[in-house]
């Protein structure tokens, strides 16, 4: 055999085998790029991941919930000039290319390759954005722009160009968390997308680059000139005349003011308890509460919520002071409350235990630290609630003091202190025992010995409650005995005239759901009880006896509008009192407010109404739970730390607490856009004479 036909049989096997290695290696490459291509099913229905919204019952978004936070847009509902911004920037050839640039592609690839850097330089046309936006996410490598490039043509085939944008719109990034133009509109604007002006649209193109180097509030200069280019390439490319252009550039850049925008929403803790309601039941539907898009309708109104918020905020800036002036810490009651903060502290939690001591005492000498758990120690707590007579429905919910602006330190309570929490009612209990009393055959006028009181109890123990009202007479009827709050009364009727047990069952019917210990001292309040239970109790008898319960959600809607589930209004529970005694003792606790413990209402609110004021015996609750014809609110005011205490006359439920409840019906009944105007109560006794002393100095509790 030949060198030569040796040598021509080596080259051809040689061939073959670069052939079969060079059909390995495409092979390989093709496997790799094909598995992780999205299948036609996913193309032909792209993951949209949306945030479920929150209405109120007058129609305003209250809040999302969601992991991208994103809304859908329908393209008639995209601005024209955000879209001709997107072209002119992102993809010029959009309308003519088929999902991707070859010629883009090839000079990207020429600078990559003279860089070093295969993935350096970006050719990526809207399309192949929107697949990777879809399906790839960030990950810059070779084999993802491959996959991108198969996917966008595939995308091209499936949709049309307007499909594309739209899907495109509703998924991009703009930073800060917004994900779509609806959400970044609102962001970065506080406007709805129509609103966009062409400058503002520009400025949302601009960010699509690098959200974060061109945010204005960050880097002014920056994004004022990526802004501007934008408008430049319109200009450019036919989108814009020159003036037009030259216009927009010359307006300043401004930016919502995030304080202007709620960052909680206007009802957050509200919104926890509409989260908690709703998860469970989509999910057992097939629906996720964060991805889906749900609208959840509820019984909030807007407008309710704005004034509660407000009576809450003017009355706690005048309050904190007056706090602030009287309250001195005690050096035990301090090192108590730093033990606690400090073995709450992230720093201590996450420490060895042989280093802990160490830490303690270096946070006990951090005067910062110091101070901000004396400042949040001290902070005043309230929680709100507004429901509706009619339907039970929750109109107003303030789980919360809010934030003061300007203050040194960023304390932010995520209870709900009109759900989570329980307290002693004190005196804002009584309504149930007199009801109960009424229900024995007693009226208005029977009289009682309002002197001091003593009870012997089942194991011997004397019980003597403080608070009797002997400035009022020595017998009183029942009415002048509730009007001014006076204990001893109450304990007489709680232990002659029905029995705890009694009382006790008749506050359970009425809406009561916390346990109530059946013992005499239950007269003047000394079982806790949620906010929400106990003015649903008095919306029980605001209602003539009739008991029905709350209702916060509505109905929740898929994407497309379809219902998934309803909560319509709530059947009357049961007759918890007969109207005749719901009705007298309505008529009774009118003069609380004209004249008794809770007058002060009646320096905002002149409308009808009647409620009960409460305090306990160390000052650390003050309550006002009161109705109109239309409305019943309850108000509680402390502190989360029960250590921490009013220290006087200031801590009483008529003057801690009444006023949030008169300036929230003050506002409520004087706007002419709600459908609440002042009407009598049914079968109303005569009210007191008001006088000004009165409405400057209403009378104190009797404290037990």
């Amino acid at each position: 055999m030949s060198m030569r036909l040796l040598s021509r049989r080596w080259v051809l096997r040689l061939l073959l085998l670069g052939s079969l290695l060079w059909l390995g290696g495409c092979a390989y490459v093709l496997v790799r790029v094909v598995r992780g291509l999205p299948s036609l099913e996913q193309l032909e229905n792209p993951p949209q991941e949306l945030a479920s919204r929150v209405l109120s019952a007058d129609g305003e978004v209250i809040g999302q919930f969601f992991i991208k936070r994103r809304s859908y847009l329908p393209f008639d509902s995209i601005p024209t000039p955000f879209l001709q911004a997107l072209i002119a920037t992102e993809d010029r050839a959009f309308y003519r290319h088929w999902g991707i640039h070859p010629a883009r592609i090839l000079k990207a690839l020429i600078k990559n390759i003279l860089a070093g850097d295969l993935t350096r330089e970006g050719a990526s046309t809207i399309t192949q954005q929107l697949a990777r936006n879809l399906y790839f996410g960030r990950e810059v490598t070779l084999w993802r722009k491959l996959r991108e490039a198969l996917t966008a043509i595939q995308i091209e085939r499936t949709y049309s160009k307007n499909e594309i944008l739209q899907m495109y719109t509703n998924t991009v990034y703009f930073g800060r968390g917004a994900y779509g133009l609806a959400v970044a509109a609102q962001v970065y604007f506080d406007k709805s997308p129509s609103e966009l002006s062409l400058a503002e649209c520009a400025y949302l193109v601009a960010l699509l680059k690098a959200p974060e180097l061109y945010d204005a509030r960050q880097y002014p200069e920056r994004a004022l000139q990526r802004r501007n280019l934008v408008l430049r390439l319109m200009w450019e490319n036919g989108f814009l005349t020159e003036a037009q252009a030259r216009a927009a550039m010359a307006e300043p850049l401004r930016l919502a003011d995030p304080s202007d925008i709620p960052r909680l929403g206007l009802a957050p803790h509200f919104l926890e308890m509409v989260r908690q309601a709703v998860e469970q039941d989509v999910r057992l539907q097939g629906y996720d509460l964060y991805r889906d898009g749900l609208t959840i309708y509820t019984t909030l109104n807007a407008r309710i919520q704005r004034y509660a918020a407000a009576a809450v905020q003017e009355h706690l800036a005048e309050y904190q002071r007056l706090f602030e002036r009287s309250w001195t810490w005690s050096p035990e009651l301090l090192n108590a409350v730093l033990r606690n903060a400090i073995a709450a502290a992230p720093e201590y939690l996450s420490a060895p235990p042989e280093e802990r001591q160490a830490i303690a005492r270096r946070l006990r000498q951090n005067r910062r630290f110091v101070d901000s758990v004396r400042y949040a120690a001290t902070r005043i707590q309230t929680g709100l609630v507004v429901l509706d007579l009619a339907t039970g429905d929750i109109l107003a919910l303030v789980g919360a003091a809010p934030e003061p602006p300007g203050a040194p330190f960023r304390v932010r309570s995520f209870l709900n202190h009109v759900t989570q929490i329980r307290r002693q009612p004190g005196s804002a209990f009584k309504p149930f025992v007199y009801a109960a009393a009424l229900l024995r055959g007693l009226s208005p006028d029977s009289m009682l010995p309002s002197g001091p009181f003593r009870y012997v109890l089942p194991d011997g123990s004397l019980w003597e409650p403080r608070g009797s009202g002997e400035q009022y007479g020595p017998l009183v009827t029942l009415t002048t005995a509730l009007k001014y709050s006076i204990n001893t009364v109450a304990a007489r009727l709680i232990t002659h005239y029905t029995t705890p047990s009694q009382v006790a069952e008749l506050a359970r019917r009425m809406g009561i759901e916390s346990p109530l210990r059946p013992v005499p001292a239950l007269a003047l309040g000394a079982s806790e009880v949620t906010p929400l239970e106990l003015t649903n109790a008095y919306a029980t008898l605001a209602r003539q006896g009739i008991r029905v319960e709350p209702r916060f959600v509505l109905r929740v809607e898929d994407r497309h509008g379809n219902v998934l589930f309803e909560h319509p209004p709530t059947r009357p529970v049961s007759d918890a009192l007969p109207a005749t005694v719901a009705q007298t003792l309505t008529a009774m606790l009118t003069t609380v407010v004209n004249g008794g413990t809770g007058s002060a209402v009646r320096r905002w609110y002149s409308g009808p109404a009647a409620g009960k004021t409460g305090t306990t015996n160390d000052f650390a609750d003050a309550w006002f739970v009161g109705f109109t014809p239309d409305l019943v609110a309850g108000v509680w005011v402390g502190f989360d730390d029960r250590r921490i205490t009013f220290t006087g006359w200031y801590g009483q439920g008529g003057r801690a607490a009444a006023p949030i409840w008169g300036r929230l019906m003050a506002k409520v009944y004087s706007d002419s856009t709600l459908p609440y105007r002042p009407r009598p109560f049914p079968a109303m006794l005569p009210a007191d004479t008001l006088t000004p002393e009165l409405l400057q100095n209403p009378p104190q509790e009797n404290l037990p």
